[in-house]
Formats: C-alpha cells, structure tokens, sequence
C-alpha cells in the first residue's frame, strides 16, 4: 500500500510542477488560482512521501518519488507546454524510468 502512497506523491509531484508552468503563462486571478494549486499539490505530494516513508526505506522511497516527479514532469513539459523532445532526453528519460523501476525491484 505504501508504493501506491509513494506513487500518488509522486504524481502530485507532477501536478505541482504543472501548476507551476500555467502560472508562468497566465496573470492575475487566474495566475493566482494556479498558484494555489502548486501550494495544495505541493503540500499533498510532501504528506505522502512522509506517510510512505514510515515503511519503505527513506533513500529509496526518496528517489523514486523524485524519479515519478522527474519522469512525469518531463513528460508533461513535452506534451503540454510544447518543451523539445530530443532523442537525447528521450533517451535519458528511459534511462531513469530503468533506475526507478530497478530501485523498487531491489527494496524490501
């Protein structure tokens, strides 16, 4: 159960960073909403990594929350905000997904 709590924190990860994008190309009110938006995700995401902290070993829970966070966000640069996607950072992409996966592979 903890892994699915870790998985959620890492895509409020993702959610956060989002808000974090439309709130650079929007103004007022609406800019503001967005800001709000980063401040409950960004919040949400910290209180699942901590409640999946609790079992999972710190290190490894910390690198992959950050690795979906990592993932996740370059996937949502590239297919929402336009961002390039070169054979390089598709490449580097895939590589940390195989570091992720294998991180949870070898934790008890």
């Amino acid at each position: 159960m903890n892994w699915f709590i870790l998985v959620l924190g890492g895509l409020c990860e993702v959610a956060f960073t989002f808000c974090l994008g439309k709130a650079k190309i929007t103004s007022g009110n609406e800019m503001y909403g967005w800001y709000a938006g980063f401040l409950i995700t960004l919040c949400m995401s910290m209180g699942f990594l901590m409640k999946a902290t609790q079992t999972l070993p710190l290190g490894t829970a910390y690198a992959v929350w950050t690795g979906i966070g990592a993932v996740g966000s370059v996937i949502v640069g590239i297919l929402v905000f336009k961002e390039p996607a070169t054979l390089l950072r598709i490449f580097f992409l895939t590589t940390l997904i195989g570091s992720i996966i294998g991180l949870k592979a070898v934790s008890h």
